[in-house]
């Protein structure tokens, strides 16, 4: 058995980054004996790595793949991105993506497939026609035209895809829910803040870990959220608790949407319908029920004071509803079908 594999199982040390390494090398080289990929992928997604195993993990990914361009080329660009999981809701992440670009501030999204939802939203943008961008040189280009853009598989590790079809027939999706929920932190792009939700408090341990690797490592400002109902978003009717990784440490602080003069509801109001396209184009176009469109707004409004294109919330908030009322969001969606990139 592969040493990394054997420590992992036995959790009596850490795996460094030369036993990464080893490992990819023989998933590479299809030297791995069968069923190690998925006592790898059981044990990590059981229990949460160290932090020395989990930040060798993420270097010895990251120095594998593709070198980003430098990050000019996404200036003042934020990604929204949560871990999966948690209650069953509307695309908010995908629709704050989209109001937080009609209202001025620059968004490359990264997301996947479901997982546990019945919508991930590389799937919904599927059935909306938005394609997802195939290199950096197509990202930053429909970034340019649009203001948007939904970054493709290409920038997560290889060696993602690899595990996935090591294992096969088994379920990547269950037996692999350790790499969606570490995903935030595996794509490459070098945008100047992230927005994270997480909806699996004991994951939240690991994940403050690689929130803090990654701002350290890359200079990216990260806003990990947490709130008590679980949703893998920031919620317009419960507090919700944001720490903050710039490279400098941790914060914290607590966006209580009372305080700025959001509505109550639950999550109910959160439900999506039987039509996902339809639903989606009536959240974007002002036309849901106010509690979902003010939790687009509220996210919406994150990315832009995460991405410093204003510090008041207020604002921000105002910013928001005003590109649901004037149909600002709602186009920028044909804007992106209206030029599909070529593949790469």
């Amino acid at each position: 058995m592969h040493d990394a594999v054997a420590a992992l199982i036995a959790q009596d040390r850490p795996v460094d980054t030369h036993e990464w390494r080893s490992f990819w090398d023989e998933l590479h080289a299809g030297g791995l004996r069968r069923g190690e990929s998925v006592a790898l992928l059981a044990s990590l997604s059981t229990r949460m790595p160290d932090r020395a195993t989990l930040t060798a993990l993420l270097d010895s990914l990251a120095e594998r793949r593709e070198q980003a361009p430098a990050r000019e080329w996404f200036h003042g660009a934020v990604n929204i991105v949560g871990t999966g999981g948690g209650p069953r809701t509307l695309n908010i992440s995908t629709a704050a993506a989209f109001v937080a670009a009609a209202m001025g501030t620059p968004v490359v999204k990264t997301g996947s497939r479901a997982y546990t939802s019945a919508l991930g939203s590389v799937d919904l943008l599927e059935l909306l026609g938005v394609p997802l961008t195939f290199s950096y040189e197509q990202t930053h280009e429909t970034l340019e035209r649009c203001g948007i853009a939904f970054a493709g598989p290409f920038v997560y590790p290889a060696e993602v895809a690899r595990l996935a079809r090591s294992v096969h027939p088994l379920d990547f999706r269950r037996l692999g829910r350790f790499v969606n929920t570490i995903g935030p932190f595996l794509a490459d792009l070098p945008v100047t803040a992230q927005l994270t939700g997480v909806s699996d408090a004991r994951r939240l341990a690991g994940l403050r870990q690689a929130a803090e690797h990654t701002a350290r490592r890359t200079g990216r400002t990260v806003w990990l959220c947490t709130n008590e109902p679980g949703a893998d978003e920031l919620l317009g009717f419960t507090p919700n608790l944001v720490r903050t990784y710039d490279g400098d440490g941790e914060d914290e602080f607590t966006l209580d949407p009372v305080a700025l003069g959001l509505r109550h509801g639950t999550l109910d109001a959160l439900v999506p319908g039987t039509d996902p396209v339809a639903g989606f184009h009536a959240l974007l176009a002002g036309e849901a029920h106010p509690v979902a469109a003010e939790t687009v707004c509220l996210n919406a409004a994150a990315l832009a004071v995460a991405g410093r294109l204003t510090g008041n919330w207020h604002a921000a908030l105002d910013a928001a509803r005003a590109v649901l009322r004037d149909g600002a969001a709602r186009a920028l969606v044909d804007r992106l079908r209206a030029k599909e990139p070529a593949r790469a």
